[in-house]
């Protein structure tokens, strides 16, 4: 819903779309970043972490309420820019508030929800498909490596964890559970009955960007008039990142920590592709080589 009233006001991040490169300039900035982070965890500065990632959480909802909000002041004739700028750094900064002061479970999931959502729409219009499915596999394969070889992952969720922030959604398992009573994750992983699960809110955005990235550089073609194949095709990489998840839920359930994008990611694209090829009737996958 975001894409479109995003892309026509210029919401990209990178200046090329269509550029295989912005995906590995993008995995580069993950590595710095997960490394800043896992230095300040390591030197106890936890709360440079809290406040590097609220400041960046209220520009991303700012960006989400803003168009929405323009548009629902359509019937002003003037001061409209203003007020949805100042409502929308209203809002965001309101929701960032409650969350630093009490973040139960349902605030941290809510909000994670409104910054995946705006990751997602800014991160899909910016790739197009060749560097979306780029961007898929290496971060698909940095997961695996980052859970299962090294499992700084691990580390970098539990400190997360503790600082309540939401780059996480929890899932309570019963209706007493308090995510603001919860220590890190290590120590509800050593726990023979969890009170809670826990998904990576990367395990929303990334499969999202082939998702809407469909959407976006898509046309309808001609082998079926009418038919917005665009929207049939992003519905089934959609579909396909569900299956995923559906089979990435039997290993969770067994206990382990699991890498969510390697399955999340695997579906999303084997989706895309079949839908491609049904529908488009051709193997080029809307792949543009003249970048």
């Amino acid at each position: 819903m975001l894409a479109i009233p995003f892309k026509a006001e210029g919401f990209q991040a990178f200046s090329n779309p269509q550029d295989p490169l912005n995906p590995i300039l993008y995995f580069i900035f993950i590595l710095i970043f997960t490394f800043a982070i896992l230095m300040i965890v390591k030197y106890k500065k936890q709360n440079i972490i809290r406040y590097m990632i609220l400041g960046a959480i209220t520009i991303t909802m700012f960006y989400v309420f803003l168009l929405p909000l323009w548009y629902a002041l359509f019937f002003l004739t003037s001061m409209r820019d203003v007020i949805a700028i100042v409502s929308s750094f209203g809002l965001a900064i309101g929701l960032t508030f409650v969350l630093y002061k009490y973040p139960e479970w349902y605030v941290v999931d809510f909000v994670g929800v409104i910054v995946a959502v705006g990751a997602t729409a800014i991160l899909g219009i910016s790739l197009a498909l060749l560097p979306a499915l780029i961007l898929l596999i290496a971060l698909a394969v940095y997961d695996a490596i980052s859970v299962y070889k090294t499992k700084h992952m691990i580390t970098l969720a539990d400190s997360v964890t503790e600082l309540k922030l939401p780059v996480l959604l929890v899932i309570p398992k019963t209706s007493s559970y308090s995510f603001i009573k919860q220590k890190g994750l290590k120590d509800e992983l050593k726990k023979e009955e969890r009170d809670a699960m826990f998904m990576g809110l990367g395990d929303l955005v990334i499969p999202g960007v082939l998702i809407v990235s469909t959407f976006t550089f898509l046309s309808p073609n001609e082998v079926l008039p009418g038919i917005y194949t665009n929207f049939l095709v992003s519905i089934s990489t959609l579909l396909g990142s569900l299956i995923g998840f559906f089979i990435l839920m039997r290993y969770v359930s067994k206990g382990k920590p699991q890498a969510g994008l390697p399955l999340l990611n695997l579906g999303a694209i084997v989706g895309y592709l079949i839908s491609y090829v049904i529908l488009y009737q051709n193997l080029t996958f809307g792949i543009n080589l003249n970048w």
